[in-house]
């Protein structure tokens, strides 16, 4: 009780100080900010211990950070987030600078908007709310049920049901898709996030892939799943049971999907390496990585996208890059192929929940079609977003970046 009370006299004192806004620069690094914003290296650095030092290396670019300065333009306090649930808190006492990592305080807002389509749904959704975000959640959710290349017609209408994080007053991480509806060729098709965490159909069927697309974003394919391929290394014919993710050291890996990492060590050739157990005798591979993100260990319970790891050359590797495995039950599959686990169709009691579930959103989503607008800006189940604290109510249109 004592933190949180403390944490909300923090967010008070940024809200009488002059904040600025700023965006993480790709290539920076903790170092070279704190020498550029004149803070001192040693009380924030090198004074720190092994496993705050790692924390640093956290950092992500294109993450938005605060600074709040007093009336002669001194920093007083810095905020710089790693991930949805923690930051870094620099801030000045008795005159001298303190580091700690801290909690991210979050408001969940649920929010509706609807659009009658003229394109696709990618180009109508970014058009309207100039939200790239939203419409990568909702083709991910959508994809591997829906044709839209040849289903779309002019004038069906496409809605969603959406959780956005605010932080600040602003939009913060990615938003997470509850329901949609998206008619094709005048068809409505309905997706819904159940209580287990999975999507489903309107026949509560499941129908989210097991895997997510790419375990590193933005990376190219350098090499692709073979029984016969000539190694690089060892100047011979093997097979490569895995995909290769070619990618700048340091870079995010993802957990491929749920489960538990049994292994996080250094494995010879493989480098650092590790192994995920996934239902159905399911297991994958992440290997030559640079480093693990802070907690990760074996036993530890994994969520699909969770970060786990970091781009590296560690073990028998020509260039940093992610070697990425799939295997059930011990055999190597080609993670390029096999992309679903077995559909999964709910009954008795998880279906009579599930169906109460959707019926609730089938009222939202009707609710929003009866107006029958061009565009609906999104709805929100509260009428402000909140700045700093709910004390201080802001007059801010959340932005998306």
């Amino acid at each position: 009780m004592l933190r949180f009370f403390l944490l909300i006299l923090l967010y008070v004192s940024l809200f009488g100080s002059e904040v600025e806004r700023y965006r993480w620069i790709n290539g920076e690094t903790y170092l070279v900010f704190l020498e550029k914003n004149k803070l001192p290296t040693k009380e924030l650095y090198y004074n720190l211990d092994v496993e705050d030092q790692r924390l640093t290396e956290e950092l992500l670019a294109g993450v938005n950070y605060q600074i709040s300065k007093n009336a002669k333009g001194e920093i007083e306090q810095v905020l710089l987030p790693l991930n949805d649930e923690l930051q870094i808190h620099i801030y000045k006492e008795d005159g001298s600078y303190k580091f700690e990592a801290i909690p991210i305080i979050l408001i969940n807002q649920t929010e509706t908007f609807s659009v009658i389509m003229k394109q696709s749904p990618i180009a109508d959704i970014v058009r309207e709310t100039g939200s790239k975000k939203l419409a990568q959640i909702f083709m991910t959710s959508f994809k591997n049920s829906l044709n839209f290349k040849s289903g779309i017609k002019p004038g069906d209408t496409l809605v969603m049901i959406y959780e956005q994080k605010y932080r600040l007053g602003k939009p913060f991480s990615m938003p997470s898709l509850k329901a949609a509806m998206v008619e094709l060729s005048g068809k409505k098709n309905y997706i819904y996030l159940n209580e287990d965490g999975k999507y489903y159909d309107e026949k509560a069927s499941q129908i989210e892939e097991f895997l997510l697309g790419r375990p590193v974003s933005g990376a190219r394919i350098s090499s692709t799943f073979t029984k016969s391929r000539f190694h690089p290394i060892l100047k011979k014919w093997k097979a490569h049971l895995g995909v290769d993710y070619a990618a700048r050291p340091g870079t995010p890996v993802m957990a491929a999907g749920d489960g538990y990492i049994n292994y996080a060590a250094n494995a010879g050739a493989y480098g650092n390496l590790i192994r995920i157990t996934h239902a159905d005798g399911f297991e994958t591979r992440y290997a030559h990585l640079k480093s693990f993100k802070k907690g990760i260990n074996k036993g530890r319970k994994i969520k699909k996208g969770e970060i786990i790891a970091y781009v590296g050359n560690t073990g028998r590797s020509t260039g940093p890059h992610l070697h990425f495995e799939l295997r059930k039950k011990g055999v190597a599959l080609n993670p390029l192929s096999v992309v679903q686990v077995a559909t999964l169709n709910l009954q008795g009691k998880e279906k009579a929940a599930f169906n109460r579930l959707s019926e609730e959103y089938n009222k939202s989503i009707q609710a929003h079609l009866n107006d029958k607008p061009e565009y609906q800006k999104p709805r929100k189940t509260r009428a402000k977003c909140y700045f700093y604290n709910e004390a201080h109510p802001s007059e801010e249109e959340p932005d998306e970046a």
